[in-house]
């Protein structure tokens, strides 16, 4: 089983973008156990459809990166890409100047760290300007977006920007074929492994959050693993169908629609 895996911050705040100290160090351990083969993210698609390897991503370039992942990471030669926020680094992500509920506001790394996390080897990826979503843009708008990040990286860092990562996974028809002509490949949040095909613009990702508990990556590729990412991925696509209904449709839902609905709401779909 082929699979990307995602995380944003490593802190023990708990949200639904944190991976903690400990889960990550456990994590490690696995990635490094020879379970699974570890490969730069424009090698995972090329990797035979039977063997069990992964690809690492971090989003959204957190300065926790630098302290509690690289480390560990580059000690044991295990690649990672990147993504960047390129017109918010040294600041936070708080996106649109004011925190998320539920979400710790935290910094973001700088320009003079990232070019020595890229001179270690990792590889950056883009992640937007200003991480807004990319759905509700023109065409102007979504070109300075998507193909101003890229080019702003490699302007500093000298690079090549191959892959990019949706804010909130968010992404049409309209903003995939603009990331297709622009990078190698795209990464969303749709919650599967990967399968013997892809479209190289829309790669599905496993979020890291989910895989805290001791034992569950222990399980990978197993009857019963296939089944947890079947289930998470049904109740984040539940929840994200209700995002969408307006306040009127969501008013002609049953009393008992309504209180599933708010119950998957509770549960993170980052």
């Amino acid at each position: 089983m082929r699979a990307v895996l995602t995380y944003h911050s490593i802190d023990d705040s708990g949200s639904a973008i944190s991976v903690s100290r400990e889960a990550f160090d456990q994590h490690v351990r696995w990635l490094t156990s020879g379970r699974v083969r570890v490969v730069p993210l424009t090698e995972l698609a090329a990797a035979p459809a039977e063997e069990d390897a992964v690809a690492l991503t971090f989003d959204d370039a957190f300065a926790n990166f630098a302290t509690e992942a690289a480390p560990r990471l580059i000690t044991n030669g295990l690649p990672a890409t990147l993504f960047v926020v390129s017109d918010r680094i040294g600041t936070t992500n708080a996106w649109d100047g004011r925190p998320v509920r539920g979400i710790p506001t935290l910094p973001l790394l700088d320009w003079p760290m990232l070019e020595r996390l890229c001179a270690a080897g990792v590889t950056l990826g883009a992640h937007t300007r200003t991480h807004p979503d990319l759905t509700a843009l023109d065409e102007p708008a979504l070109d300075d977006e998507i193909v101003g990040c890229a080019e702003r990286l490699r302007q500093r860092t000298g690079g090549v920007v191959a892959a990019f990562a949706y804010p909130y996974g968010r992404v049409n028809s309209a903003v995939a074929r603009r990331v297709a002509t622009a990078f190698a490949l795209g990464c969303t949040t749709d919650f599967r492994a990967l399968r013997s095909t892809e479209v190289a613009a829309l790669l599905p990702r496993l979020d890291m959050y989910y895989f805290q508990r001791p034992g569950l990556l222990e399980n990978w590729g197993s009857d019963r693993f296939k089944r947890m990412i079947a289930v998470r991925r049904r109740l984040r696509r539940l929840r994200l169908s209700f995002d969408r209904l307006s306040s009127a449709a969501r008013a002609k839902l049953s009393p008992s629609a309504r209180q599933s609905a708010a119950a998957i709401r509770s549960k993170p779909a980052v």
